[in-house]
């Protein structure tokens, strides 16, 4: 093991305990034009970084790339997210009218 492998590898797990919140989130939304390179740069620093033998940093880099691959599926706004769909957006919006039939009007004191 090189020093180098285990700083990359720290560097990864670093990004993988930032992006966690992000999946954790169920109102977060990521575009596709950054969960999307995003994940197939950590593909290509993985297969980079196996390839020079640096097995730990090939697996954190992976890592990274499957967290944003989740990202893009589920935290990004596309056709085929079903947490994104016409249903979830009928049942945010009648969340907000609900809340807005509290009978508290802003401005009326």
């Amino acid at each position: 093991m090189i020093w180098q492998d285990l700083v990359f590898l720290c560097g990864s797990v670093f990004s993988l305990c930032v992006l966690l919140p992000t999946l954790r989130d169920s109102t977060a939304r990521v575009p596709l034009g950054t969960a999307l390179p995003s994940a197939v740069i950590g593909l290509v620093y993985g297969t980079t970084f196996f390839t020079l033998g640096m097995t730990m940093s090939a697996v954190g880099s992976a890592s990274a790339a499957c967290m944003w691959s989740l990202i893009a599926l589920v935290r990004s706004p596309h056709r085929f997210n079903p947490t994104d769909g016409a249903a979830a957006r009928a049942a945010r919006d009648d969340g907000g009218a609900a809340n807005s039939s509290s009978g508290y009007t802003a401005g009326a004191d």
